[in-house]
């Protein structure tokens, strides 16, 4: 339990930490553990030991999470000592006592400490309800929990001291003191909680409505868009020998199934193997999405009965998506201390951690905690990750609120003095089963809402509305049906005469500006529409305008990121940015964050095609005279790559034709003689060096350049060589291609 356990070892908090024998304060010299026990009256010779009283010193400041004016009994809050910066400290005492008390007894303290951290907190040896520092070093923050009062222990003072150098601050006012009164119950007190016996008598009906709050719009950092959603929502009313689920328990395996996959199977199963420390099962469907205005769609809610001896009332629902996030109510007693059945309760629910993910955010991956942690409350505090991360500690804004409002009492009852006239009925008729006996296999979207009535008369007529069967799971389970009709008038001839029915205002919710000038809205709900199908006239919010504290303007207040950009290109290399905005001018000084990012982004390679250079001048005719024909090439510079066009031709031919080649007449018949033996020689020895055979093709030399584009060769010879008049086809030729032709 917080608080019932003594860490030994460690030297007294309050010293004064100097080197010399004059202490400019006080000191107190602490006896060897195992040589000093617990003194009568040493935690109180502590209070009075004032050392440097700073009435009014803002640098050392003691702060309860969420900064309440009250406490909840027996909740939780977390504690913090915090020195502003440049200053810091070296030892501290935390300490909490009913108001007026001194000290001397331990009836004088209030509620119980609980270590966070044993490096840098422990029980104080001689004082165990106090807590100190482990070792003395220099810190500017420190955190313990502490655990309230059960109901009935009135205000409470929580003191800090601090030890910096030689200096010793202990305040009875001002930052280092928080004063704290115990929060009135709503609606009729009730007893603490649990009550080991209830003295009311006979039974109470109740209505429980679940309103959720969890949206883009109050809880925006990191929320899931897409499937947010609400858990079916499972329950009972109980004997205090049950615990469906509490603080510092462990969850059990239905627990710990609604909270990690929303389902409410098991946790069924647990309350109806309970037998008769379970009166009623409460049981509401899942809300998708997890909020709508209630003008769109009604809030849901349930039915359950108590009595003397199962007079606690528990429940849960996932958030969905989450690592294994809850809320819900925990053996929330509906006995009085009068012997009667408690009104009505309103709470604002804040999310919890069943203690079987290690998951920090809303879509964290499933990582099991191993081993298996005790339920706690979630805090701003618990990773920078988290969607309810704020780095001053202050309180998380609820995400749901529910209602609990008793609409009928039973039989005799011990308190005899009614809430109201309408509120005691001589008789209730039989329990209502409230099981719900739509199939989990049969997924429905909402109802919609009530036609007009099919009269426009006084005459009998009716009204229909339907919803659609979006999914059924199992084919061999039949769902029920989609439309659903019920019995009307026209309009103002209802025969009962019902009017619009609300409840009352709610609370106001917080202003919408954290300092200047901001709005404030509250709300109240229908709880009757009139019977003959016409609108409820009634206003349902208010919008009034609220005061904070003067702004004083924070600079490099931004906005959170947008989303990232589309990629600037549809293939390859390209960028996307993000952007965001200042909340707030600049009035302290320039801001050196960016307000826009980018980032490289890659897409498939782009298909790129052949590429070619350009064509080369024709070359000159291959005959003198007569038919023949012309050449022009280009070179690869580029291959096609990731599908692109492959490349075109790279060489072309066409004819030409020259002069016609004329036998000259005037030359002598001996030199036209010499002329033809001297070509049909020739042409013998071109028939012959065809015959010729030739060496192979040498290797390709080196490209000339690494990319860009090289050129390369290659030679062919004949094996034997002739005289330069003799086989001139025969000679070495040579080719030349393109390489390394890729871009730099």
């Amino acid at each position: 339990m917080p608080g019932a356990g003594v860490h030994r070892g460690a030297p007294l908090l309050l010293r004064c930490l100097i080197t010399g024998t004059l202490c400019y304060a006080f000191t107190f010299t602490e006896e060897p553990a195992e040589r000093a026990p617990k003194s009568d009256g040493y935690c109180s010779r502590i209070l009075r030991a004032q050392g440097t009283k700073r009435e009014g010193y803002q640098e050392f400041r003691l702060r309860v999470e969420g900064d309440p004016e009250n406490y909840q009994p027996s909740s939780t809050y977390r504690v913090t000592l915090i020195a502003s910066h440049p200053a810091y400290f070296r030892g501290f005492t935390v300490i909490a006592l009913k108001e007026g008390k001194d000290g001397d007894k331990d009836e004088d303290y209030a509620g119980n400490f609980q270590i966070i951290d044993e490096e840098d907190t422990q029980f104080m040896t001689n004082c165990p309800p106090a807590v100190t520092e482990s070792t003395p070093r220099r810190r500017t923050r420190i955190q313990v929990f502490w655990t309230a009062p059960p109901s009935g222990s009135g205000c409470v003072i929580l003191k800090a001291s601090i030890v910096q150098k030689k200096i010793i601050y202990f305040q009875d006012e001002g930052s280092l003191t928080k004063r704290m009164c115990e929060k009135e119950p709503l609606f009729g007190e009730a007893t603490d909680k649990p009550l080991l016996d209830c003295c009311a008598c006979g039974t109470a009906k109740y209505r429980v409505t679940f309103y959720g709050n969890w949206s883009e719009k109050i809880h925006p950092k990191d929320y899931p868009r897409r499937a947010n959603h609400w858990s079916a929502l499972i329950g009972a009313s109980h004997s205090r020998n049950y615990v469906l689920w509490e603080y510092g328990g462990y969850s059990s395996d239905g627990v710990k199934q609604v909270a990690e996959l929303g389902s409410p199977v098991k946790t069924e199963e647990e309350i109806r193997q309970k037998g008769d420390d379970v009166l009623t099962v409460i049981k509401m469907k899942a809300q998708w999405p997890a909020w709508q205005p209630l003008n769109v769609r009604a809030a849901p809610s349930a039915e359950f009965s108590v009595d003397r001896a199962r007079h606690l009332m528990s429940f849960l629902t996932m958030m969905g998506p989450s690592p294994d996030w809850n809320v819900g109510l925990s053996a929330e007693d509906l006995c009085t201390k009068e012997c009667g059945w408690v009104q009505k309760v309103i709470q604002d629910l804040i999310p919890w951690d069943a203690g079987t993910d290690s998951g920090v955010s809303y879509e964290s991956p499933n990582k099991a905690t191993i081993p298996q942690e005790k339920i706690r409350p979630l805090t701003s505090l618990d990773h920078p990750q988290s969607p309810f991360y704020d780095p001053e500690g202050g309180a998380i804004t609820p995400v749901a609120r529910v209602v609990v409002e008793r609409i009928a009492r039973k039989g005799e009852q011990c308190n005899i003095v009614p809430d109201n006239v309408d509120d005691i009925v001589a008789d209730i008729a039989p329990e209502e089963k409230e099981e719900d006996d739509t199939p989990e296999t049969c997924i429905y979207s909402n109802w919609s809402p009530w036609s007009a009535c099919s009269s426009a008369t006084c005459e009998k007529g009716k009204r229909m509305r339907q919803r659609m069967l979006k999914a059924q799971l199992d084919l061999s389970v039949p769902c029920p049906h989609t439309q659903d009709f019920q019995p009307c008038m026209g309009p103002g001839c209802s025969d009962e005469g019902e009017a619009c029915l609300v409840t009352e205002w709610g609370e106001w919710d917080p202003c919408s500006a954290t300092c200047g000038q901001g709005m404030k809205r509250r709300e109240r709900m229908v709880k009757t529409v009139p019977s003959d199908g016409s609108a409820c006239e009634a206003e349902m919010v208010k919008v009034e305008k609220c005061m904070m504290p003067e702004c004083h303007t924070i600079p490099c207040l931004l906005t959170p990121w947008s989303d990232w950009s589309d990629c600037s290109v549809t293939c390859g290399k390209g960028a996307r940015t993000r952007s965001r905005q200042f909340k707030s001018p600049l009035e302290l000084g320039e801001c050196a964050e960016d307000l826009e990012q980018v980032e490289k982004c890659m897409l498939p390679e782009c298909p790129m095609d052949c590429v070619v250079s350009e064509w080369t001048e024709w070359s000159e005719c291959n005959k003198s005279c007569g038919k023949g024909h012309m050449l022009r090439t280009r070179m690869v510079k580029m291959e096609p790559q990731f599908g692109g066009n492959p490349c075109p031709e790279t060489v072309q031919r066409k004819k030409c034709k020259l002069r016609k080649c004329n036998n000259s007449k005037s030359g002598s018949a001996n030199s036209d003689e010499r002329r033809r033996r001297k070509e049909a020689r020739e042409k013998r020895r071109n028939k012959q060096g065809r015959e010729v055979t030739m060496k192979p093709w040498s290797t390709w030399t080196e490209c000339t350049k690494l990319c860009g584009g090289g050129i390369q060769e290659r030679l062919i010879t004949a094996k034997k060589r002739f005289k330069s008049s003799q086989l001139s086809s025969c000679k070495e030729r040579k080719e030349i291609r393109a390489c390394n032709v890729h871009p730099c």
